[in-house]
């Protein structure tokens, strides 16, 4: 099989046969103002099929900087620290944010742009306050951020790195409370049920919040004295809590890896790098597809290093009948009846639609992982690169 042109990296969608996801967001006007942004407000006015749309920014300083002509593709080296002073990022919550912490590690000397929501993050690159955006995208306990699967599709945004961090949870309080004064301990979901035996054993009550920055700026702002947090050593500084004791979660290896988000992709370089590619398709029904979509890496040894499944939003059904053989649009569904084989019906059945996400270790500038891709098109009915990034090594 002849390799796959660079267009199969260069655009984020490779040619369906049936069908392609819709994206941008359901409804046509989207209002997301990040917290110290240079917008006030902003507005989009786009179909379900596009995301380009008219931009209308109340602020003519981001207007006159918005000018400025498309960037060129990334390389490797836009990663650089050295590059740091530049880059705006984005991510979900307070400073002082396990994610915020995150975004420091990949880009030490960043201004980071503290949203309200995950999707506020993705817009604030998409619209151009900020250059990068850094989301979670799964936890060694907590497992996958489903939320944001979804919002990879949803959107246009590229892959271009991840970040793995090691969780350093901590019990802060306000300054001169001790340990057993604590009645309540605030914090996010996840947080909370790491370090659930440092807080079985102080008897606590548990009280979730939106993540534990939120959580730290909460008590400090209020002066509860009988709250406690769990968030990390930098939100103590930040919001001027002190630290009972630190590393309070059961598991001390747990990490959360990141992904780092961007308008232009990568384009693979040969540098003693290793690479990750990260792609999203979805197969017809049938005995057997799922195995043989799965082999166009094996056969040309390429390791998969993930394997995440999310039934379709706008599709999520599937009605077959015996010769597997069927759709997903609404009128199938409809006319789904039960099984009759005395009276000659045809058995049909509901499957769930399925996107399939797989990471594998690989470039897209290698030939193999081309050939893979073309491979995978015979059994695709909708394929698309997220992205092609270095690795993260560094714990």
């Amino acid at each position: 099989m002849a390799p796959c042109n660079s267009a199969v990296f260069s655009a984020p969608v490779l040619p369906a046969r049936s069908f392609c996801l819709p994206h941008g967001s359901p409804s046509n006007r989207v209002r997301a103002v990040c917290r110290g942004s240079l917008v006030e407000s902003l507005r989009i006015s786009a179909d379900d099929d596009d995301l380009t749309g008219s931009l209308i920014i109340a602020n003519k300083q981001y207007k006159d900087s918005s000018r400025r002509a498309l960037s060129r593709p990334l390389s490797v080296s836009d990663r650089s620290p050295d590059n740091g002073p530049k880059i705006r990022v984005s991510f979900r919550g307070l400073p002082g944010s396990f994610t915020e912490e995150a975004a420091f590690k990949a880009y030490p000397d960043c201004k980071t742009v503290p949203c309200d929501e995950f999707e506020d993050a993705f817009k604030a690159v998409e619209l151009w306050l900020a250059d990068k955006a850094v989301l979670p995208i799964e936890n060694s306990s907590g497992g996958s951020v489903h939320r944001n699967y979804d919002l990879l599709l949803r959107h246009r945004l590229h892959i271009v790195g991840e970040v793995q961090l090691m969780t350093k949870l901590c019990l802060l309080a306000l300054p001169g409370v001790s340990m057993d004064q604590l009645k309540r301990v605030l914090s996010h979901w996840q947080a909370l049920e790491l370090s659930d035996g440092t807080l079985t054993k102080l008897g606590v009550a548990r009280e979730n919040v939106d993540d534990t920055a939120t959580a730290a700026q909460h008590v400090a702002k209020n002066k509860l004295r009988d709250a406690g947090v769990v968030a990390s050593v930098r939100a103590a500084e930040i919001y001027g809590l002190n630290i009972l004791s630190e590393r309070i979660q059961d598991d001390f290896g747990n990490m959360t890896r990141y992904l780092i988000l961007a308008r232009e992709p990568i384009m693979p370089t040969k540098a003693n790098k290793s690479f990750k590619t990260s792609i999203v398709f979805t197969l017809n029904e049938g005995p057997g597809i799922l195995f043989k979509a799965l082999a166009v890496f094996a056969l040309r040894d390429i390791n998969l290093m993930k394997i995440e499944s999310r039934p379709q939003m706008m599709q999520p059904v599937r009605v077959v009948d015996d010769s597997n053989s069927g759709s997903a649009n609404t009128r199938d569904l409809e006319a789904f009846a039960a099984p009759r084989s005395e009276s000659g019906f045809c058995c049909r059945y509901r499957y769930f639609d399925y996107l399939f996400f797989i990471d594998f270790e690989a470039s897209m500038a290698e030939p193999r992982a081309q050939n893979a891709l073309a491979h995978l098109q015979d059994f695709a009915t909708f394929l698309r690169v997220l992205g092609c990034y270095p690795m993260d090594s560094n714990v």
